[in-house]
């Protein structure tokens, strides 16, 4: 079955209130671009401003503990992060993997919490790079999957899987399209093993220096519906080229996918036609506010590892 690209923005540790320019930017462009699910993942302290200012995109946590509640200092609960106003949440994001010696076992916990509140969830899975030349690459995603999945009845409904090759993130480096898309398919078969005929409900998104220049001929690869953005996803100019690589005509899309319906919003409830033509032209004409293209001058005249 088509489904409906699904493009996230991941703004890790990255953004203050000033962002919020970008975030609005966005959630304005989303009604012009509805052959897409657009969400935002800003840091925990720009949930609950994010939500406030953007009613048409999904807007998510980056991370949660499993527990309820309790003496678990610095940390935040499902429930806590529904309440800011998430919609889901991102559990073994490779980073977090590594930095904070997370293991399959414990991103399912975090996953089975989520979902438990309501929120949709998305799981990140990959290998590193001394792994795919070691020729292990699909093994290790596999055992990934297999450790790392909710398996509550129905969980099949609320989960996403985000396939990120961890020597591609922030370094500006892609795996082939032909190998995507072999890992993309070698996802789908295990979620088949897994959830059976409730697989067909999982989007896989890539994720790995996703930009404007390369977007379009990564959605285009077959079982890859969206993408998972780092760097790119914190302006709005750049995103927006993302979000309109997705919304090509080449690729027909299904009825919009449980994660967004839980929130109550369907971007594409207002525009029913089948195909959607977005060029250069119609990115120009979505009109990124000034103080984003400012901050976005300003980023580029920084830079920073993302």
């Amino acid at each position: 079955m088509a489904k409906r690209p699904y493009i996230v923005g991941n703004w890790k540790m990255h953004g203050t209130r000033a962002m919020l320019a970008e975030a609005r930017a966005i959630d304005r462009a989303a009604e012009r671009l509805p052959k897409a699910d657009v969400a935002l993942a800003p840091p925990h302290t720009l949930i609950h401003a994010t939500r406030l200012e953007a009613s048409l995109i999904g807007v998510g946590a980056q991370d949660c503990h499993p527990a309820d509640g309790g003496a678990h200092t610095g940390d935040v609960s499902a429930a806590m992060l529904k309440d800011a106003g998430a919609d889901f949440v991102i559990v073994g994001h490779s980073e977090r993997r590594a930095d904070h010696g997370e293991s399959d076992a414990l991103i399912k916990a975090k996953a089975e919490a989520a979902i438990a509140v309501g929120l949709g969830v998305i799981v990140c899975v990959g290998e590193t790079e001394a792994q795919r030349d070691a020729g292990e690459a699909e093994a290790v995603v596999a055992a990934q999957l297999a450790g790392s999945l909710p398996q509550a009845e129905g969980a099949a409904d609320k989960v996403t899987v985000a396939y990120e090759p961890v020597w591609a993130i922030g370094t500006g480096r892609t795996p082939t399209i032909a190998d995507v898309t072999a890992m993309h398919r070698s996802i789908r078969a295990r979620l088949e093993a897994i959830y059976g005929a409730g697989a067909d409900a999982v989007r896989i998104l890539y994720g790995g220096s996703v930009k404007p220049d390369n977007a379009a001929e990564l959605l285009a690869a077959d079982e890859v519906d969206g993408a998972l953005v780092g760097g790119a996803s914190l302006t709005a100019e750049s995103f927006l080229g993302i979000i309109v690589a997705a919304a090509e005509p080449r690729r027909r899309f299904a009825a919009p996918q449980p994660l967004l319906r839980m929130s109550g919003k369907d971007p594409s409830s207002a525009h029913p036609e089948e195909g959607l033509s977005l060029s250069k032209a119609h990115l120009e004409g979505l009109r990124v506010p000034r103080a984003c293209r400012a901050r976005r001058a300003r980023l580029n005249a920084t830079p920073e590892p993302l």
